[in-house]
């Protein structure tokens, strides 16, 4: 069926349904583009795995397991297949994806010629029918003055009181309208004569002809799509029997894998060629021991266990008696916060973990001054899941702002950076002297004294970096010396096991006393967080004791208050929590007790 003859006038419907046709090519196209992709992505992260899999070893250390080899043959396979996918996305790039976008280019640029054809003959018909319009309205207006000329012409003509004059000038303006109402007449029916003959060719040729035109290419545009379509699954299957070959490579691995060649082979490696040892004789050193007088048999108790017999004796073997000898008793060394907690309350409510775990008040007493001896010794730094310090703090050229140990890494950076800078500096004074003696022995090369500024001015640079590599591995020497100091307090401690006079949190939390909380004045808590949305809730905790949160970021909360969560604990020793007016901050985790909901991504309860 043609357009030209069904759809002459829906012009305006045509427009659109083009233009959805080309909209429709362009998402295909879209859809190519994000499946070439995937299968690139896809190739790439097969290459890397099988890279991370396949590490770079010397002829030693070459596997001879079947297991192994069968194992390195199927990454070398899935090699070959990651390299199949990328024929895939080449082809789909070249010709579908590459062959779509140059083609809507020419449908946009040839449906806006049609369109415009079909324009100009829509504004060449209005205007002939403009014209044929004013020139009616003319003959109507011409039509009706004439009337009233010939009724002023009767009224003057039989009025005996009108003189001759008056009715020879009205008779003359009668003349005068009748002929231009004929003039007005002879002009309207060119002009409806034109229209009506425009107005044929427009709906019988010029309008056919364009919609036509529309079709052939809308009709091209399908026709394209469904070779595309074709273009698309063809990508795929011609890389079919290579991707078998590849996963008969596979099973042909799994095949070659023999238990008892990998048995023979261990047995090889490892055998040394000695015989079992034979029995041991028995020794029999109760020869020399009393018997008693009633019974006449020996006393196996040692004379040391009688004596101690009344006391209880510590087994070595026990569970409890071999804790002693672990450094922290939770398992993950205890990190105190940067701000001082409050004192614990009071010895009836303290944690239940705490009391279940020692059996005996003398084994608590030593172990918990050994823990606290320990943490003393421990610098306490800020959590590394805030926001960062005080929002507009100054950073400070050897950032002792920062905990020591991110001090000690940005300085060692800063040190690598610097000299970077100053190896570079050295090759271009090398380079200037190089060029300087080629100038000196080939004058007629340049002028050697126009690179002495040069040299001059990098042998400056050089000590510039020289002075600034030296300054910051004096901070750097400072940093790891006060790191090397702490470690041996710390061992000092670990071997008196002092219980400090300090003040206690719970879990074996620690704060030094107040002389220490001075040499970190500027490790306070920024209130102000830069989330512009709030988090989500991922569970509620309930408050075990209460936290005054006098730094800035910390949250103040009185015991047996329910907060919500919003932030697991990162392994500093800080949760963020919510209040339920909407206040955030940070608390100590080791004094909440924490419930995840079921669906939070590693939910657990800390206690």
């Amino acid at each position: 069926m043609s357009w030209g003859t069904e759809l002459w006038d829906q012009f305006d419907n045509l427009d659109k349904h083009t233009q959805w046709g080309i909209d429709f090519l362009e998402r295909y196209a879209k859809f190519v583009k994000e499946r070439l992709d995937i299968e690139q992505n896809y190739a790439k992260l097969l290459r890397n795995l099988v890279k991370k899999y396949c590490p770079k070893r010397s002829k030693d250390e070459e596997p001879r397991f079947t297991s192994c080899l069968s194992f390195y043959s199927i990454l070398n396979e899935l090699n070959d297949f990651a390299g199949q996918r990328e024929v895939v996305a080449e082809e789909m790039s070249q010709k579908v994806y590459g062959e779509l976008m140059r083609y809507s280019q020419d449908l946009k640029s040839e449906r806006k010629h049609h369109l415009q054809e079909g324009r100009k003959a829509q504004q060449y018909l209005d205007h002939c029918w403009k014209q044929m319009d004013n020139s009616k309205r003319k003959f109507e207006r011409e039509c009706k003055e004439a009337e009233k000329s010939q009724i002023n012409y009767d009224r003057l003509d039989n009025d005996i009181n009108a003189t001759k004059s008056e009715v020879e000038k009205a008779k003359s303006q009668f003349y005068l309208r009748t002929h231009m109402a004929d003039e007005s007449k002879n002009e309207y029916a060119a002009q409806l004569q034109n229209f009506n003959a425009e107005q044929w060719k427009h709906f019988n040729n010029a309008i056919p002809h364009i919609f036509k035109n529309l079709q052939d290419m809308d009709e091209r545009r399908t026709v394209k799509l469904g070779e595309t379509y074709r273009s698309f699954a063809e990508a795929e299957r011609r890389v079919i029997p290579i991707v078998s070959k590849c996963l008969e490579g596979m099973v042909s691995a799994a095949k070659a894998v023999d238990e008892r060649r990998d048995s023979a082979i261990v047995v090889e490696s490892f055998k040394s060629g000695f015989e079992p040892p034979g029995d041991f004789p028995f020794e029999d050193f109760s020869q020399n021991l009393s018997r008693t007088g009633s019974d006449g048999t020996i006393s196996n108790t040692p004379k040391g266990e009688r004596d101690s017999a009344p006391g209880p004796r510590s087994d070595p073997k026990h569970p409890m008696s071999r804790t002693k000898n672990k450094l922290w008793l939770f398992g993950k060394k205890p990190k105190s916060p940067s701000s001082s907690p409050p004192p614990p309350p009071s010895s009836s409510s303290r944690p239940r973990s705490t009391s279940n775990i020692f059996p005996s008040s003398r084994f608590s007493t030593d172990l918990v001054s050994h823990y606290l001896s320990e943490i003393k010794t421990t610098v306490p730094r800020i959590p590394q899941n805030l926001r960062g310090l005080r929002r507009g703090a100054p950073s400070l050229e050897d950032f002792s702002h920062l905990p020591p140990e991110q001090r000690r890494k940005r300085l060692q950076q800063r040190i690598d950076e610097l000299s970077k800078e100053l190896q570079k500096e050295m090759d271009q004074r090398d380079a200037l002297n190089k060029m300087k003696d080629v100038y000196e022995k080939n004058p007629q090369m340049g002028d050697p004294i126009s690179l002495q500024p040069k040299i001059s001015e990098t042998i400056c640079n050089m000590e510039k970096l020289r002075s600034e590599i030296h300054k910051n591995e004096t901070w750097l020497s400072e940093v790891e010396g006060k790191q090397s100091s702490r470690g041996d307090r710390r061992h000092s401690a670990d071997n008196h096991h002092h219980t400090p006079q300090g003040r206690e949190s719970p879990e074996g939390s620690y704060t030094d006393d107040t002389s220490q909380e001075h040499h970190t004045p500027h490790r306070r808590f920024d209130d102000e967080f830069d989330d512009d949305d709030p988090l989500p809730v991922i569970g509620h905790c309930k408050a075990l004791y209460s936290f005054d949160g006098q730094n800035e970021g910390t949250l103040v909360m009185a015991e047996d208050e329910v907060l919500y969560i919003i932030e697991e604990d990162k392994g500093d020793g800080w949760t963020r929590a919510r209040k339920q007016s909407g206040e955030e901050g940070y608390v100590p985790t080791s004094y909440v007790e924490i419930t995840l909901e079921k669906n939070s991504k590693g939910a657990v309860t800390y206690i």
